[in-house]
Formats: structure tokens, C-alpha cells, sequence
């Protein structure tokens, strides 16, 4: 057996290659290869979410009176540079080509399609394990989404993707040690509670099956 091979059985889901080149390699910011992006994103959602929060805006709101106070700033500098013979603002001419749109389209139709196909078997019962797969998935957010609201969410999800990769690769000896450990006996546990009452309810169950 060689190192890579037994390395791989020591790392969860027995992978090969690190969290780094699982992530894509390079500068990622997850794992805080360029700390001064990561602390910059982590400093602007702070800074707005505590705007979200304590000023009472929406997002809405927020964006409305942003696009606003930019259109005003345009405006102004338009009229005073046309009445002082001065340049206009600098804007480009901002289009979107029939390419992009096609393309864009062309990538919804795809995703939106598949997700209909997804769909459509869930709901004819063609797929049992994506199903309770779903309602789980759908069971978590429904929990999660009574204590939290939306913003919150989000940024507790970003702090969450920008801090426990990082830790994880720090870590990833120790954590992958104790997870495979815990796993391992949580299945003794299984196999004790499978041969202990699972496998008496199924013998009972085989019993009344014969005697009806």
C-alpha cells in the first residue's frame, strides 16, 4: 500500500487531496490565502449588517436610496459641468450583448429544467432516497429559519464559510481523527442497537406475518 492510499484512510470520506486543492487551489479566500480580502469581507458584511440591523433599512430601502443618491451626485455634476463648459461624469456605455443574454438564458433553461425533472421524480415517488434527502434539508432550514431571519442567516453563513474551512485545515489531522473515531462507534452502537431491539421487532414482525 502506498503513502497516498493510507493517508487517504486517515481523512474523512477517505479523500486524497487536501481541502486546499478540493476548493480549487490558488489564493482561495476561505482558506485565507489572501488575508487581507478575507478580513475586508468579513469587516464589510459586519458593517452591513449592523447597518440592516440597527438602522431598521431593508434591502429594498437600502438600495433604493443608494441608486438615488448616486443618480442625484450624476445629475448635479451633469448640469454644473454643461453650465461651467466642463466634461461630463465619466460613464461608460454600459450594454449587454445578445451573446451574454443568450447565454445566461440558455444556463437557466438548463438549471430551471433540471430542477423540474428533479422534481417531477421526488413527487412521483421515483426516488425515495433524494426525497428524504429534500424533506430533511427542507426540515433543517425550517428550524433554522424560525430562530433566525433571513439577513442574519446569510451573514452567519458567511462568517461560517470564511472561518471553519481555515480551522479545518489548521486542524485537519485532530478533527479528522476524532470525527472517524466517533463514526466508528457510533456504527458499534448500530450494530449493538440492530442485534438488541431492531432485529427483535423484525422477528416479531416475521412471527405475526406467519401466523395471519
Amino acid at each position: 500500500m502506498d503513502s497516498s492510499s493510507s493517508s487517504s484512510d486517515h481523512r474523512l470520506f477517505n479523500r486524497e487531496r487536501t481541502l486546499h486543492q478540493i476548493l480549487g487551489g490558488g489564493f482561495n479566500v476561505m482558506l485565507w490565502r489572501r488575508k487581507d480580502l478575507s478580513v475586508g469581507i468579513l469587516l464589510v458584511t459586519f458593517a452591513a449588517w449592523v447597518v440592516f440591523e440597527k438602522s431598521g433599512y431593508t434591502l429594498l430601502s437600502l438600495v433604493s436610496n443608494v441608486l438615488l443618491l448616486l443618480f442625484t451626485i450624476l445629475f448635479l455634476w451633469a448640469k454644473s459641468a454643461d453650465i461651467l463648459n466642463r466634461p461630463p461624469p465619466p460613464l461608460p456605455d454600459l450594454q449587454l450583448s445578445e451573446e451574454l443574454i443568450d447565454e445566461a438564458a440558455a444556463f437557466l433553461r438548463s438549471r430551471v429544467n433540471a430542477l423540474l425533472s428533479v422534481s417531477r421524480d421526488i413527487s412521483l415517488g421515483k426516488d425515495s432516497k433524494l426525497f428524504f434527502k429534500i424533506a430533511g434539508c427542507m426540515w433543517l432550514i425550517s428550524i433554522v429559519g424560525g430562530w433566525t431571519d433571513f439577513l442574519t442567516l446569510g451573514y452567519t453563513s458567511l462568517v461560517i464559510l470564511l472561518t471553519v474551512p481555515a480551522l479545518y485545515e489548521k486542524y485537519e489531522d485532530q478533527i479528522d481523527r476524532y470525527v472517524i473515531m466517533a463514526y466508528r462507534e457510533l456504527q458499534r452502537l448500530y450494530v449493538k442497537l440492530d442485534e438488541g431491539c431492531l432485529d427483535k421487532i423484525r422477528s416479531s414482525i416475521l412471527e405475526k406475518r406467519k401466523l395471519s
